[in-house]
């Protein structure tokens, strides 16, 4: 099962009212396993970036003059992505960026259905308790130090060892089947085949038996 990890960031909190997305980040999970395989882009949103935005990410309108607009990089984003499973923290957020740069090209949007909310799934584990990505990373003693800002390629690496852990955590056990039989590398001891051992009585073997039923054994019941 394919499942893309996704995060953006952006020049604020709504597109309606002209805040675009900044970066795209992606990472892919072949069963709930993060296989190295990444996707990520910076976007030059074709606008100015607000303090508060500049705040929390650290791109500048300076650095993102530079980086191609979402158009350019629309159909590698998509291709990437194709039709997995999206797992999203706080799904509504990003989608609701992600299909407003897609409606601006003509393109359908992507379903709300495909994404796992993480946030979601963190509330109905633990009621009450914390659900950002800092207090998901803590809580499963994920290492988030690098994470001095927000990036999205970077959160989505850190989401995807939370997703796993949201959903039961890593547990080798179960691919111990799959990977039974012997490892490069390991020896395997040479099995000795021995003939059957015959268990026929011998002719003298027979005689002696009956000659013991004779003498010792009286009236048996098989003579009856």
């Amino acid at each position: 099962m394919r499942e893309v990890v996704l995060d953006t960031e952006t020049t604020g909190l709504d597109p309606a009212v002209g805040h675009r997305i900044v970066e795209i980040g992606c990472v892919e999970l072949l069963n709930h396993v993060a296989t190295g395989e990444t996707w990520q882009a910076y976007i030059n949103p074709e606008r100015d970036m607000p303090e508060e935005a500049f705040a929390v990410h650290g791109l500048s309108e300076a650095f993102l003059a530079e980086k191609p607009p979402f158009r350019a990089v629309a159909d590698a984003f998509l291709d990437f992505v194709g039709d997995s499973r999206l797992v999203i923290h706080n799904a509504d957020f990003d989608l609701k960026f992600i299909n407003a740069e897609l409606a601006a090209l003509d393109r359908a949007a992507i379903p709300r259905d495909r994404a796992v909310d993480t946030v979601s799934m963190a509330r109905r584990k633990f009621p009450g308790a914390p659900a950002n990505l800092d207090a998901l990373c803590k809580r499963f003693n994920v290492d988030s130090s690098a994470r001095t800002k927000h990036g999205a390629l970077l959160d989505s690496e850190l989401l995807a060892e939370v997703y796993l852990e949201l959903i039961g955590g890593r547990q080798p056990g179960l691919s111990l089947a799959a990977n039974a039989g012997p490892r490069a590398g390991v020896p395997v001891a040479e099995r000795e085949i021995r003939p059957p051992r015959p268990h026929a009585p011998t002719a003298a073997e027979i005689e002696a038996h009956e000659a013991f039923l004779e003498r010792d054994v009286k009236s048996p019941i098989w003579k009856r």
